[in-house]
């Protein structure tokens, strides 16, 4: 029995992609990360394996941004996320997922969406999936406390 957890670390930004694995590799637990920077190669991802638990980015470019040849990502997601989860319920793909977003709101028609309003409807729409959202700030530890306590309730729940 292999016992690496598999994690796919769905960000952007490599500057939150360290700190969080940072903090991963801190828990001093045998995983195995996967990484994806954009909603498409997120996909991709989900279609090569399931990963034992992914921790998403909510704005995400629609492709992987290469700096070097001019590119832009493509169209940026607020909610690439969402996009994310939904292609995996329509791909049925079941997946614990923890969401870490560095937007305390989210612009959308009829108003701004705050993180609670965001993790109320994401927890509706994905029940059996989603498993908390976090406020990423590299100013504060409250991100950092948060996600160790998700991912030590993600171990209890998958027995690991």
């Amino acid at each position: 029995m292999n016992s690496e957890i598999k994690i796919l670390l769905v960000e952007d930004e490599t500057p939150k992609i360290t700190q969080i694995e940072l903090l991963l590799r801190s828990l001093c637990i045998p995983m195995c990360l996967t990484y994806a920077k954009s909603v498409n190669t997120a996909m991709d991802k989900l279609d090569e394996l399931t990963p034992d638990l992914i921790l998403l980015d909510m704005s995400l470019p629609t492709i992987d941004v290469d700096i070097s040849s001019g590119e832009n990502g493509g169209r940026p997601q607020g909610f690439g996320g969402v996009e994310v989860l939904r292609y995996m319920v329509l791909s049925g793909i079941k997946c614990p997922t923890i969401v870490i977003t560095g937007y305390e709101a989210f612009p959308r028609e009829g108003g701004d969406l705050d993180i609670s309003q965001l993790s109320l409807e994401l927890k509706s729409e994905f029940p059996d999936m989603l498993k908390t959202v976090l406020h990423y700030n590299s100013t504060y530890e409250t991100w950092k406390i948060e996600l160790r306590a998700a991912f030590a309730e993600f171990k209890i729940e998958s027995g690991i």
